[in-house]
């Protein structure tokens, strides 16, 4: 009975099974990774509708913000652990309780008839996506072996970099079309068809018995919160008091101190840490998690002065300035695959640097057509130009990351990484909204910034001082893509032997899984 135990977990627990292609569980996975990060672009759109829906009392938009502020906090916090309970517990496993938790939470915001039943619903949807989001790197990391790995990272990479842009395209459409609750009812059959597509195709993975480090756990989750609302909700308090004495820099002050007891106890441990700092040991996971989160950055704060000139200076409607962003959501889709498989076979600073490069040039372009006289037909050429550098940056970024990543340790890498671009956006999200203001102030005096963020199509007057205000905003981003290209520049090509040590490392956790299946049995028995 034993044997026959040991000889059935032996085989199921296999990453490396003969005649089955990877390629259906990573299509299947990157359904339901677009449909979270759609939604973290999606609300924006519809804020407006919902506020005239739900919130109609009130002068200003502090209450409505939340919708998207609860999604996000509720996201960003538990990434570090959500990864850790898919090397626990089954990537598959955590994936698929995420995925019922953020389909059930979309209906749930549909039906909401109060906007706080729907800030609460926005705050569970966002704990099932913090569920899902790393099982998807993990799952990659750990079926596909290391020389073709690349073009499957390629179309992570498309996805992340597409839903970013599809999100404000759709939002209008659906919000247009069908009304603000559509947003959220569009989630329930992609999530319907995402989890019986994960069911049939995602094998279930061998696990590694962690222990769970419950300071860890409490000690992160508290410095991120801490940290990630004060620098989401900075600017709302104008950077001053928030409750009593109490200032949104202390709040983040204390957030970093947290996390600096976190890092020290996790240097500490005896047992195994919520976060292995050796992870941190090879140079390809340390530096791309430095460039990720200036992805993140910029990805996060560029859209906001572009979207405000083509809007407010322009006169475009929220739908239509996001057909302009097309040609970047094509060509990345489109090309991404094609940098991946080049990936496998290059040093992946030749992909990297040109890729984030022509992102930060851009921006660059950018800055100089936004006045008053560009032809706004003009507009899809930089963005075209993205999207090529999209396809170098996002996936082979990923793929370089996990690369050397320990199969028992593929979710706590797949946490970091994520909470580590999750960071970098909610700095972006801080900083492009600060540096706006300042250059509103700078170049339109006596105005005091002036409120346009509510005001429809701007005066004649003090369009040109906007624009110029929103080109010089643009450069920000650009700026902090650079310090990517610094970043990648450390880079190493992958070592050779990256395919016997995945083989091994399979092996290994499958004889493990096999011993644990075993002793499960003779328990049983």
């Amino acid at each position: 009975m034993t044997q026959q135990n040991t000889r059935r977990a032996a085989s199921t627990a296999s990453t490396d099974r003969p005649g089955r292609s990877p390629w259906p569980a990573l299509w299947a996975l990157v359904i339901g990774f677009f449909m979270i990060l759609v939604d973290t672009t999606i609300v924006s759109v519809a804020n407006p509708a919902i506020k005239a829906a739900l919130d109609p009392d009130t002068a200003n938009l502090d209450n409505v913000v939340w919708v998207t502020s609860a999604y996000l906090l509720a996201y960003s916090v538990p990434l570090l652990i959500t990864g850790r309970l898919g090397d626990r517990f089954g990537p598959k496993r955590i994936y698929l309780v995420g995925l019922v938790i953020f389909t059930l939470a979309s209906l749930w915001c549909g039906l909401s008839g109060s906007l706080e039943a729907l800030i609460i619903a926005r705050a569970v949807q966002g704990l099932g996506a913090a569920l899902m989001t790393p099982q998807t790197m993990a799952v990659i990391t750990r079926t596909f072996p290391p020389d073709r790995r690349g073009a499957a990272m390629g179309l992570w990479g498309a996805t992340a970099g597409v839903a970013t842009l599809v999100g404000p395209l759709a939002g209008g459409l659906l919000v247009d079309g069908f009304g603000w609750e559509w947003i959220f009812f569009i989630n329930v059959p992609v999530g319907v068809i995402a989890f019986v597509m994960a069911w049939i195709f995602v094998p279930d993975l061998p696990t590694h018995a962690h222990r769970f480090d419950i300071l860890g756990v409490f000690l992160s989750a508290i410095g991120l919160f801490l940290i990630v609302f004060g620098l989401q909700e900075g600017e709302h308090y104008d950077w001053g008091p928030i409750w009593g004495p109490i200032t949104v820099w202390m709040v983040i002050i204390a957030g970093v101190l947290v996390m600096g007891v976190f890092i020290w106890t996790q240097a500490r441990t005896k047992n195994e840490p919520l976060v292995p700092l050796e992870l941190f040991r090879d140079r390809n996971f340390a530096f791309s998690n430095l460039a990720i989160a200036t992805v993140g950055f910029t990805v996060t704060s560029m859209s906001l002065p572009l979207m405000f000139y083509v809007q407010l200076a322009r006169g475009l409607s929220p739908t239509q300035s996001a057909l302009l962003l097309i040609p970047m959501a094509l060509l990345t889709g489109v090309l991404a695959p094609f940098a991946g498989k080049l990936l496998d076979r290059t040093d992946p600073r030749f992909l990297l640097v040109p890729g984030l490069l022509l992102v930060a040039g851009s921006l660059l372009w950018y800055s100089t057509l936004m006045n008053a006289d560009t032809p706004i037909w003009v507009f899809l050429f930089p963005s075209a130009m993205m999207g090529i550098g999209n396809a170098g940056m996002w996936g082979p970024l990923a793929t370089t990351a996990t690369r050397n990543l320990p199969m028992s340790q593929a979710g706590a890498g797949a946490g970091i990484y994520n909470t580590t671009r999750t960071i970098g956006s909610v700095l972006g999200s801080a900083a492009i909204a600060a540096f706006m203001q300042s250059r509103l102030e700078a170049n339109l005096p006596g105005t005091g910034g002036g409120d346009f963020g509510t005001g429809g199509a701007l005066p004649d007057f003090v369009v040109d001082g906007f624009s110029t205000a929103m080109a010089q905003a643009i450069l920000l981003p650009a700026s902090a893509l650079l310090v990517g290209v610094i970043a990648v520049l450390f880079l190493r090509r992958a070592k050779a032997s990256g395919m016997a040590e995945w083989h091994a490392a399979n092996a290994e956790l499958a004889a493990e899984a096999a011993q644990d299946e075993a002793a499960r049995s003779r328990r049983s028995d």
